[in-house]
């Protein structure tokens, strides 16, 4: 049964929520002048016969592979984070951009081996906003100057613009930012029983890690200094909510981020749990619906199956939408409860 008390932990946690000290991770500041297409590095498009080099390619969210679904035009494939041009290069065209970690933190991860991610070379910065475990990912560098342990400031460097991993050239060359919140302090175990291949990076894999809308992060904090990270999360729209049985203690993921809990009731057996469209959870309310396994509760309305609103975490439309076999993986790794990913 759901200890209730613990609400008591989550309110103590927002009543400690603290500003964010945030700066852009390299020189290019062109998301604050109005210029997007100065920021954000394009990606090659071919589709419907025409070639084009969209800047939203770049961008945060659902921007990505058009295509058309019962007449509408949706972007079928979902980028976590977002692409910043250089602003810098030499005569042969290589980026001289140094990257630059985005707030105070330590660095956790590094992986300077470019062939063992798709992020090529990356760092990731562990950061402690509201008394959580929040972090920041540098990825495609050319060379990481940095070692895991190192404390840094908003400001320091990490490394230098590259293109490392894969798909990337020189003339798309740029840093892949993502911000995100780390879904399971046991990811090895969880990776072991997905997938065959090794794991060289730890709990700070890029799928470990859910990624918010950091370009909305940077803007609305630009707006607004005084806010906090969990402002900044919890304000982010619901697509979906998904009960998950209850075990006889909280969920680790609740303990990083306790400002999520959401006010239960007594004799509470299961959770449910509130997922942004980009999949990251926003809020765990106790409830006292009896569930054996996840199921969905709650959608936002849509004229499209929610597999193209929800990376593929959810299957078919209406009444009749369900997790997707990526869903109750991604699910059963936030609870911590691996088997509930499993007899698909």
């Amino acid at each position: 049964m759901i200890r209730i008390f613990f609400s008591l932990a989550a309110f103590a946690t927002c009543a400690l929520s603290a500003p964010l000290e945030l700066k852009l991770p390299t020189e290019n500041n062109h998301l604050f002048t109005g210029q997007p297409e100065r920021f954000y590095m394009y990606v090659d498009r071919s589709f419907e016969g025409e070639t084009s080099k969209p800047w939203e390619g770049g961008s945060f969210g659902y921007v990505r592979s058009p295509i058309r679904v019962d007449g509408q035009l949706v972007m079928s494939r979902f980028h976590e984070g977002v692409d910043i041009a250089p602003i810098k290069r030499d005569k042969a065209g290589n980026p001289l951009d140094l990257v630059m970690s985005i707030s105070v933190g330590k660095v956790v991860h590094t992986s300077p081996i470019s062939g063992r991610s798709n992020y090529g070379k990356y760092v990731v910065v562990e950061h402690e906003w509201d008394n959580s475990k929040v972090v920041s990912l540098y990825a495609h560098l050319a060379e990481v100057t940095v070692s895991p342990g190192d404390t840094v400031k908003a400001g320091s460097v990490l490394g230098r613009m590259g293109y490392t991993g894969r798909g990337l050239n020189r003339i798309r060359a740029h840093v892949h930012l993502e911000v995100g919140l780390v879904m399971s302090e046991h990811y090895e175990g969880w990776h072991k029983s997905h997938f065959g291949s090794a794991n060289y990076h730890g709990n700070y894999n890029g799928m470990n890690i859910a990624g918010v809308d950091v370009a909305s992060l940077f803007l609305e904090h630009k707006k607004n200094p005084n806010l906090s990270f969990s402002q900044f999360v919890l304000s982010r729209p619901m697509q979906f909510k998904v009960a998950v049985p209850a075990s006889d203690n909280d969920p680790e993921f609740l303990e990083r981020y306790p400002w999520m809990m959401r006010d239960g009731v007594a004799g509470a057996v299961s959770w449910e749990v509130g997922f942004a469209a980009t999949g990251h959870a926003i809020s765990f309310t106790p409830s006292i619906r009896p569930v054996s396994e996840p199921i969905v509760t709650h959608l936002r309305p849509s004229e499209i199956s929610q597999r193209w609103l929800t990376r593929g975490l959810l299957t078919g439309k209406g009444k009749n939408t369900t997790l997707s076999h990526g869903g109750k993986k991604m699910v059963s790794l936030v609870m911590d409860d691996f088997a509930m990913a499993e007899g698909e």
